[in-house]
């Protein structure tokens, strides 16, 4: 097992969750915790038992400042630590300045979330514009030439949820027509009128941008309207029916790209009606907007006004309760016959916060670039380019998983008994 130095760029909830869960891996021989927040990081390098100068877990988790907006920052801190991989915890509007700063520095690279898409000027919901990750795809022969590996999109979802597709397209089919990612299950936050389980930030991003739909029967993307196509999807583990709407995501560009033979994949997110109606307020008040206003004589973003507040993803972590799923519905024929699986990852809130200190979302998320960095390490992965999740060897990835009792399951389903709109 080869030894990994990591610069972490981010400290916040996704952060803290990959940091608590790497300090104790064979692999980490170091992981740079770096933010344009230091005492967040610091906070997060106390909680691991670090801060005393002459504490071991200082010099494994040494802390430093960050700004993500800037390439050369994270290519100076990547070279004076001498890092191994670049991890991009941050907000996905870092993540071309992350991205080539990793490069400048010789790094391999990974993210949870890729580069952020541009509506079309003037057919928003039927033409899609600048498409996710179109800033990092066309630099493949750039990173593979250079003999660096790029790994984009892999947390929960996008990232596992690939995983599967991959998985399922490899030995559960011989042929895969449909990929329909499906998010929902039973967490709630109590104690508070709205509290999103993460980023309020990328919440409104992804979630009012116009959704994406691959179709080749439509000539390949196309855009529609947020939260259109309401569905009941009959989630797992007793949970039952839950409607799921059209969120734009990153699984939509990632399956056709490292599946090229799927004819159809779409993604919904069981929102529910309450937060929906939220997010439309934010939206009609213009409290959704990245661009800055002044207001009594000071610049504020009102994006950045909401972020505020609404509650921290990372304080919240004791009051989440229930189960989130995450999952990849797979439609094709095998052996000549239709078969339907539902491959899915359950994250109980409570287990989380009793287990590791981490709210459930940001466990379930941080654990997939943990994994990741372990079969990098162990050489299971390799290679160079920029790769989607899909074109990676799921099985080392999934035998991971099981080694560290991460639960992940597959479900049968009748062939044609639910249809995805």
């Amino acid at each position: 097992m080869k030894q990994l130095r990591v610069l972490l760029v981010g400290a916040g909830t996704v952060g803290e969750a990959i940091a608590t869960l790497s300090a104790d891996k064979p692999w980490c021989e170091r992981m740079v915790l770096a933010d344009y927040n230091v005492e967040r990081a610091r906070t997060v390098q106390a909680r691991l038992g670090g801060g005393p100068a002459d504490a071991p877990r200082t010099t494994q988790l040494p802390v430093a400042f960050v700004d993500a907006a800037r390439p050369e920052l994270v290519t100076a801190l990547a070279r004076e630590h001498e890092v191994d991989i670049v991890v991009n915890a941050a907000d996905p509007r870092f993540v071309p300045t992350i991205f080539d700063g990793a490069f400048a520095a010789g790094a391999h690279y990974l993210d949870m979330a890729v580069s952020l898409s541009e509506p079309h000027p003037t057919t928003p919901f039927t033409t899609p514009g600048v498409k996710l990750g179109s800033y990092q795809f066309p630099k493949h022969d750039q990173w593979k030439a250079a003999g660096r590996l790029a790994i984009l999109g892999l947390g929960m979802d996008p990232g596992l949820t690939d995983i599967f597709a991959a998985y399922a397209a490899r030995h559960l089919f011989d042929e895969v027509d449909e990929v329909h990612v499906r998010d929902g299950g039973d967490l709630r936050i109590e104690g508070y009128p709205f509290a999103p389980v993460f980023s309020i930030w990328t919440t409104i991003e992804e979630c009012l941008n116009p959704p994406l739909i691959w179709d080749v029967a439509r000539g390949g993307h196309y855009t529609t309207e947020p939260f259109s196509s309401p569905e009941q999807f009959v989630f797992p583990e007793g949970i039952g029916p839950v409607e799921c709407v059209n969120v734009e995501h990153e699984e939509v560009v990632l399956v056709p790209r490292g599946l090229p033979d799927v004819r159809k994949v779409t993604f919904k997110y069981a929102l529910g009606s309450d937060f929906i109606n939220v997010l439309k307020v934010l939206r009609d008040l213009g409290l959704s907007s990245t661009k800055p206003i002044t207001v009594r004589g000071v610049e504020v973003v009102p994006r950045d006004v909401v972020a505020a507040l609404v509650p921290d993803p990372a304080l919240v972590g004791e009051r989440m309760k229930g189960r989130a799923i995450v999952g990849t519905w797979v439609i094709g024929r095998k052996d000549g016959r239709p078969r339907e699986v539902y491959l899915y990852q359950k994250t109980v809130g409570e287990e989380s916060w009793a287990d590791f200190g981490l709210q459930a979302v940001a466990w379930q998320t941080g654990i997939n670039p943990v994994v990741a960095l372990e079969c990098l390490a162990s050489g299971a992965w390799g290679g160079a380019g920029v790769y989607v999740p899909e074109q990676l060897d799921p099985d080392p990835y999934l035998a991971v998983m099981d080694r560290q009792g991460i639960h992940w399951a597959i479900e049968e389903r009748e062939p044609g008994a639910n249809v995805p709109t």
